[in-house]
């Protein structure tokens, strides 16, 4: 059987996605992209207006990823386009077994933790929000903290390397480390800085600060 062929990077069509500034997701993309040395060409878009968004894709959400007549939305899915396209470095353990164990992990991440900073925002936006709700969703946001900061004893990652756990969580444990930058309203980043309290010498702050050096594209 002949080898299967493997194009260099650049002799692939342009690769461009769609932004808004302080995007979690887009950053996802740019983490993962960056470290398999992939350039992309960003389209920013108007959070306000998002037309250009929805006329390449049908939907409004960013990131959404076009390479000739592919389109992709959602980060996870995108991030798994990438990881098929351009396999080196991976972003996932060769290993099955502890492959599996990094796709329960973004699986987790994506459908239990982001639950409660999401049900927050929402229920913030009642005419009449529910405190003991937003308390009790705070309280499950700071729970999670020690499961972090049991990952990471003895290791610089999440799973030891950096790698797809370490992508999808950062863009939004950042908060708790670096707080909201200048112009970023949007009230779900400040949800996570209010309500992930953080030690300064705790091993999720270094993680943080070791991710944020990461190259991004």
């Amino acid at each position: 059987m002949r080898p299967a062929l493997v194009l260099p990077k650049e002799a692939l069509d342009l690769i461009r996605v769609y932004r808004i500034p302080f995007s979690t997701n887009v950053e996802r993309v740019a983490l993962a992209a960056g470290h398999k040395g992939v350039a992309i060409e960003w389209v920013d878009v108007d959070p306000s207006n998002r037309s250009a968004v929805e006329d390449v894709s049908g939907q409004q959400l960013v990131p959404v990823l076009v390479e000739g007549d592919e389109i992709v939305s959602d980060s996870p899915v995108i991030v798994d386009w990438l990881e098929r396209r351009f396999p080196e470095p991976p972003l996932y353990p060769r290993d099955p077994p502890r492959r599996a164990e990094v796709r329960v992990f973004v699986d987790w991440f994506n459908n239990v933790w982001k639950r409660p900073p999401n049900l927050m925002a929402a229920e913030e936006e009642q005419p009449e929000p529910d405190a003991a709700r937003i308390a009790k969703l705070a309280a499950r946001m700071r729970s999670y903290i020690p499961l972090f900061e049991d990952l990471l004893d003895g290791r610089d990652y999440l799973f030891g390397e950096f790698g797809a756990a370490d992508l999808f969580a950062f863009p939004f444990l950042k908060y708790a480390v670096f707080g909201t930058p200048a112009g970023d309203e949007e009230r779900f980043h400040h949800i996570l800085v209010e309500h992930q309290p953080l030690d300064a010498g705790s091993s999720l702050h270094a993680w943080a600060e070791r991710v944020d050096a990461h190259p991004r594209s």
